[in-house]
Order: structure tokens, then C-alpha cells, then sequence
């Protein structure tokens, strides 16, 4: 045993030793985590922050949030409490992140560097009822005031039960853990301040089943103005749980939102508005997120009720609106909208620039979702112009744009740098009246470059005037090598430029889908496993390439790579012909109880596509399989994307199915489903496969289509030429 000296020696060797490592050892930044009250908290998911259980607000119906300090490394855990629910896998937004989780169990893992605000699903999953996880990493805020300041108005951590009224000259601080059930009234003010990072909750008696949270009122909105000017709003979150608009503005000008976060749903999935514009504008919403049941922007001179009194109320312009970085998704609906069918507007110069769509609506209300939509058919009425949309990514969206105004005009509506990420449209972008000068400059849907109306595709009806369509930025398309692709292969990607594009010195940022990054024209890469970006088996990794030019133009291409320990064997047949066996059923509704059940048969064919337009009787109930063999021109891994408004299912050789995701019912009249996607992704060889599809449909316009990419094949509708059956098929 030592003596008691030797001990103390020792003791003061190890205390001196400790100082030194802590000495040379870089600072920690504490990490603050805030009590939330119980009647927000929520225990769906558990969320640790390196390490530090840090606790979960419950927003509406099924949504959840989260809002923190960020330092320049955080390592993010998510436990769900119901078991298995990320067995089926984990969608993490905005891809151009290139976060890729690890998966044990319940929890998912990953690391987020720096400030963002993210999306966390399962594949899918992002309609009324979702359940969703959004995370906020601020920056901390530099020097937060405290409650003795003079001529603070201080909303300390804790539950505040009012409705919070601005005057002339206030300054209103929500603090970390401050909740505030109530309203934010903002009536006939000027040079107000709210800031913080506490959140408003508001749960007002709307009636679900109607539509009256277009009322503007005090104390119907989670933020509510009316003719006030010098407004800034910035660091607090809003969660709407009612069935109202979320943000209402009336005739209100030189307004800023900053680092807000803004979310609304309700179990009617409808009218929760993300911001509204009744007259006025000059408003710039920046580094801010919205989750909305409805139009995520609007734009309206006026909004008095339904009917032709309401109606004919004039209201104001509403102009010069900037939206600049920053994450938006709605349940349902369109990101962008002006006007009405009955009313006049006017206005415009609304920019929307640098931001990330997540979800975009799905279906219609009288006409498709869009990313823009001026819907003033058949009376609306009203000159606008100046609609701008600069490198926009989309991610989940139905269609690009939908203008249609019989009369007056809508002009200058410009699409620059928007790249729908990996989805084609799923539905036409229309242009309809007295609609002139729309520009699309570098529109890139997944893999294709716009050049032309059919690439997007766009209509024109009842005089509208065609489209321009440029290409002033980069253009560039990703190569790889054919040939089976196995985890932990190398392999070497390009950016490839198209012949008409000028790509001197272009900066390239890789995003591989598996969590990794890469920089430069040409790289290598090993992808880990064959479970894919959404870790659903599927072998798809979501490969992203983001290039800038020197004046700041960017373009977006997504290309799924897929990784597999094995390709499945082309079928050894020689006796084939071009087309397509169908066979067409006629569905009786009182003897179908199956949504996939096809029918009575009572028609077999050749087809020289997966078409049903010129096969299908259009005031029938019918189903129809399409039979035959798809040539691959090459070894490799193939992503297929099927279009279809109710059930339908992809097979390819026998075992690789497809099912397409439960019929989703448009709205306001608008006859039938929704098109949906269904992705299928399979490592094939070089060769002839069997493959079969199938789909049945009711009512409204058939959406149906089959898309395919592969080594050397952009994103495109599989062509005719690849598509056979056996001579002797029946």
C-alpha cells in the first residue's frame, strides 16, 4: 500500500495533467435546453443534442418541433416511440444537405453543421396527417436582453394565456421557453419589434368543417396586421392549430420576417394559409421556414367572404414581396398564388429566390397545384406582372405553373434556375388567356433541361402566348460507367457538359446521398451498402450536383445511382415484336370491392406505349394491364417512375414490384385523385426483361405514365423502341 504522501503526489500529478489537456483541448460551447411547459411538450420523439436530452414541442396534429442553439458540429439523435417506425425508412429535407442517418432500431443518427432548419419523415409521408419532425438550429443569439431592460416588453420561459397587442414603438421579447397562448395583434402600428426565440401557439374557435379563418380580425391569426408600417418579426415560431390563416397582412408595408418558423395544420388538412397579403407588401421574409395546409403565399387585393358582394370589393395592390432562403412545404395547395376567380388583383414584383421546397400540394382545387398560379377564370379581373422565381429546388411538387386570366393581363413571370430535383411533372403547367412574357432560363426537371413547352410540358389556350424558353447558365449532365454497381465499387462520376454550354470555371459540389460530399468536375466515390439514400432497401442513392458560374447562376441535376450486390439476368428470347400487350376491363362499381381489382375483360391489343388514351372508354370505370418485355440497352441500375391517379403496380421479371400509394382525393370540385409517383428502382442486366403494369381509374383526367433513368438515359418516358412481346403471347 502506498503511504499517504505518494498518494497525494500522485493526486496532485493527475489534477496538474488535467489542467494541461483542458488548457490545450478547444472550448465547449454549454448547451442551454430550456424547460417546456407540459401543455406543448410532447414524448413522440426523443431528441438528444451531443448527447443532451433536449425536449420536444408538440405543434399540431401530428407535427413536432424542435428549436436550439447550433454549433458548427451538432450530433442529432431521434428516438420514435412507436416501435418500427423507421423500419420502412427515413426522408431527412432539404436533400441538398445530404443527410443521411444512421439507423438503430428507433433511433436515427446524424450530424447537422451549423444553422438549418429540416424536415424528418418516412418516405411519403407528408400529408394532412403526417408525422413529421422539424428541427431549428439557430444561431444563438449574441446578446439576448434581459426582463429588467426599459422599454422591453419581456415574455420570460413559461406559459403566458393572452393575446399579445402591439403599440407604436414596442419592442416584444419571447425567450428561450417562453410559450404564449394567444395572438399576435399588430393593428394600425408602427415601428414594432418582436423577436426572441419563444414560440406562439394559437388554437382559435374556428369552425373545422368551414372555411371562415379568412377573416380578418383581431385575434383570429397566430400574427394578424392591419395597416402597419416598420415591422420586424424575427427568431420565434408560430404554430397554428386552427382552421385559419396562419400570418394575415392587411395594407401593411415595410415588413421583415426573419428566422420565423411558421407552422400550421388541422385535422380538416385545409385553409391554414402560411402568409397572406390583403393590399400592401414590402415585405421581405428571410432564413425562415413554413409548414402550411393550404397556399404557403397569397396574394389577394381583398378577401371579404364567398359570394359576388364580397367579391366585388376592390382592395389595394399588393407589390414588391421578397422570399429569399428558405424552407417551405404545404400539405396542400400552391407555394405561390395570386388572385381568384371572381376578383380582381393587382400587383406583382414578388420575387422568390434561393429556397427549398419540400412538399408542394398534391391534386387541385378547380385547377392543378402549382408552384405559381394566377387563378382568376372565369371573372377575375386585374393587371400584374413581375413574378420571379431564381434557384428554386423542388423536391416533392405536382406542376410548375398555372396562369390563367381571360381578360386584363398578367406579364413577365420568369422561371431562372429552378430544378425539380428528381420527379417529373406530374401533371401540365397551363397558360390560359391573357398571359404574356413567360421566360424559363435553365428549368431543369431531374435530369432534362427545359428547352422547349413539351420538356415541361406546358399548354396554351385562349390566346396565351408561348413561352420563352434559354439557357444562359451552366448546363451540364452527370456520367458515370454502365455495369453493375456493388457497395464499397469505385466509381468514377463527371460532370458533362452539354455542347452548347460554356462551363469555364464552374465550381462543382457533390452530393452523394450516403452522407458524403465531394468537390470538382470529375470524382470518385464508394458507396457503403445497397440501402439507399431513404435507407428503404431500395439501392437509390440520391446523387445531387449543385454548379455555380461566376455571376452566381446555379444549376441543379439529380441522378439516382444504384448499388446492388447483384444484376437480374436478361431473358434469353428471340421470337418478340415492338408493342405492348394490353388488355382492357370495364369496372362495374357495385361488383368491384378492390381498388387494384381490374374489372370484367372485354378488349386485348397492341400498344405501342404505356398509353391509355387511345384505349380507354372515358365515361367507363375501367382498369387495364399493359404486358411485354422492356429492352435494356445496357448493364446497370435503373429508376423507374410511375404516374397514376388510383391503383396501379409495376413488375419487373416476376419479383420486382412497384405498388402505387393510396388514392389521394382532390378538392373544391375537382373532379377524381390526385396523380401520385410510385419509384422502383432495380439493377438489370443488358438485355430483354418481362415487366407488366397495371392501374385502375374512376373518375377525372388519367394521369397515368411510365418514366425510366439508367447509365445514359436521362429522365424520360420509356420509349417505344424498347418495349416488346413474345411473338406467341396470346
Amino acid at each position: 500500500m502506498l503511504p499517504l504522501s505518494a498518494i497525494k503526489i500522485r493526486c496532485m500529478l493527475v489534477f496538474v495533467l488535467l489542467m494541461v489537456l483542458s488548457m490545450s483541448m478547444p472550448a465547449m460551447t454549454a448547451r442551454s435546453v430550456p424547460s417546456v411547459p407540459a401543455e406543448i411538450a410532447s414524448t413522440s420523439f426523443i431528441v438528444t443534442l451531443d448527447g443532451i436530452p433536449t425536449p420536444v414541442m408538440h405543434a399540431a396534429v401530428n407535427t413536432y418541433f424542435l428549436n436550439f442553439d447550433a454549433h458548427k458540429r451538432t450530433r442529432v439523435s431521434v428516438t420514435a416511440s412507436a416501435d418500427n417506425f423507421w423500419s420502412a425508412g427515413v426522408e431527412v429535407q432539404p436533400w441538398r444537405l445530404g443527410i443521411r442517418p444512421v439507423r438503430q432500431g428507433n433511433t436515427i443518427t446524424f450530424d447537422l453543421n451549423g444553422p438549418a432548419k429540416i424536415s424528418i419523415s418516412r418516405p411519403g409521408d407528408y400529408f394532412g396527417n403526417a408525422e413529421m419532425l422539424f428541427l431549428f438550429a439557430n444561431s444563438p443569439e449574441k446578446k439576448p436582453p434581459s426582463a429588467a431592460q426599459v422599454g422591453l416588453r419581456y415574455y420570460g420561459p413559461g406559459v403566458h394565456r393572452e393575446n399579445i397587442d402591439a403599440a407604436s414603438g414596442d419592442r416584444i421579447y419571447l425567450a428561450p421557453g417562453a410559450v404564449v397562448f394567444g395572438s399576435l395583434n399588430i393593428w394600425g402600428v408602427q415601428h414594432v419589434k418582436v423577436f426572441g426565440t419563444g414560440v406562439i401557439v394559437y388554437d382559435g374557435p374556428q369552425n373545422p368543417a368551414d372555411d371562415d379563418g379568412w377573416m380578418h380580425k383581431r385575434n383570429w391569426h397566430c400574427i394578424v396586421m392591419d395597416h402597419a408600417t416598420d415591422i420586424t418579426i424575427e427568431g420565434i415560431t408560430c404554430v397554428v392549430r386552427s382552421r385559419t390563416w396562419q400570418i394575415q397582412m392587411k395594407d401593411s408595408r415595410q415588413i421583415l420576417f426573419q428566422n420565423i418558423k411558421v407552422i400550421g395544420a388541422n385535422a380538416g388538412n385545409a385553409n391554414a394559409d402560411g402568409m397572406d397579403w390583403l393590399g400592401g407588401g414590402d415585405t421581405v421574409v428571410r432564413d425562415s421556414f413554413i409548414r402550411a395546409a393550404d397556399d404557403i403565399f397569397a396574394m389577394q387585393g381583398s378577401w371579404e367572404g364567398y359570394g359576388p358582394k364580397a367579391f366585388a370589393v376592390q382592395g389595394n395592390p399588393v407589390t414588391k414581396i421578397t422570399v429569399e432562403n428558405s424552407v417551405l412545404s404545404t400539405s396542400i395547395s400552391n407555394v405561390v398564388r395570386a388572385g381568384w376567380p371572381w376578383k380582381n388583383f393587382e400587383g406583382g414584383h414578388f420575387v422568390m429566390r434561393d429556397s427549398d421546397v419540400l412538399h408542394a400540394g398534391m391534386g387541385g382545387c378547380g385547377i392543378p397545384f402549382a408552384l405559381m398560379e394566377i387563378w382568376a377564370d372565369p371573372e377575375g379581373r386585374g393587371q400584374s406582372s413581375g413574378f420571379y422565381f431564381e434557384n428554386i429546388r423542388l423536391e416533392h411538387w405536382y406542376s410548375l405553373v398555372q396562369l390563367r386570366q381571360p381578360v386584363e393581363g398578367v406579364r413577365d413571370v420568369r422561371f431562372t434556375d429552378v430544378a425539380s430535383l428528381e420527379q417529373p411533372s406530374l401533371v401540365p403547367s397551363v397558360l390560359a388567356g391573357s398571359i404574356h412574357s413567360v421566360t424559363l432560363d435553365g428549368v431543369q426537371l431531374g435530369s432534362v433541361l427545359a428547352r422547349s413547352s413539351a420538356d415541361i410540358p406546358i399548354e396554351q389556350r385562349d390566346g396565351a402566348d408561348q413561352p420563352v424558353f434559354s439557357t444562359t447558365g451552366p448546363s451540364l449532365h452527370v456520367t458515370y460507367p454502365s455495369g453493375l454497381i456493388k457497395p464499397g465499387d469505385e466509381l468514377r462520376l463527371e460532370a458533362t457538359p452539354d455542347t452548347s454550354s460554356n462551363t469555364h470555371a464552374l465550381r462543382y459540389q457533390w452530393t452523394f446521398g450516403d452522407g458524403t460530399h465531394a468537390t470538382g468536375r470529375i470524382v470518385t466515390h464508394r458507396f457503403p451498402d445497397a440501402a439507399g439514400t431513404l435507407l428503404d432497401g431500395s439501392g437509390r442513392f440520391r446523387v445531387l450536383l449543385h454548379t455555380t458560374d461566376p455571376a452566381g447562376r446555379n444549376n441543379w441535376i439529380a441522378t439516382p445511382i444504384i448499388v446492388a450486390a447483384t444484376a437480374k439476368p436478361a431473358i434469353n428470347i428471340q421470337s418478340t415484336v415492338s408493342g405492348l400487350i394490353y388488355r382492357y376491363y370495364v369496372r362495374d362499381p357495385a361488383q368491384v370491392t378492390q381498388p387494384a381489382d381490374l374489372g370484367r375483360m372485354v378488349a386485348v391489343g397492341v400498344s405501342t406505349a404505356f398509353d391509355v388514351s387511345a384505349i380507354r372508354t372515358r365515361d367507363q370505370q375501367y382498369g387495364i394491364n399493359f404486358s411485354g418485355m422492356i429492352d435494356v440497352p445496357t448493364t446497370g441500375g435503373y429508376t423507374f417512375t410511375m404516374l397514376a391517379n388510383e391503383a396501379a403496380k409495376i413488375v419487373i421479371d416476376g419479383d420486382v414490384q412497384g405498388q402505387a400509394p393510396t388514392p389521394f382525393a382532390q378538392v373544391c370540385g375537382l373532379n377524381g385523385n390526385a396523380v401520385q409517383t410510385t419509384t422502383l428502382s432495380v439493377m438489370l442486366t443488358r438485355g430483354k426483361h418481362r415487366i407488366q403494369v397495371s392501374e385502375t381509374h374512376s373518375a377525372g383526367v388519367d394521369g397515368f405514365g411510365l418514366w425510366w433513368q439508367g447509365p445514359g438515359i436521362l429522365l424520360t418516358q420509356v420509349p417505344s423502341t424498347a418495349l416488346s412481346h413474345e411473338v406467341d403471347q396470346p
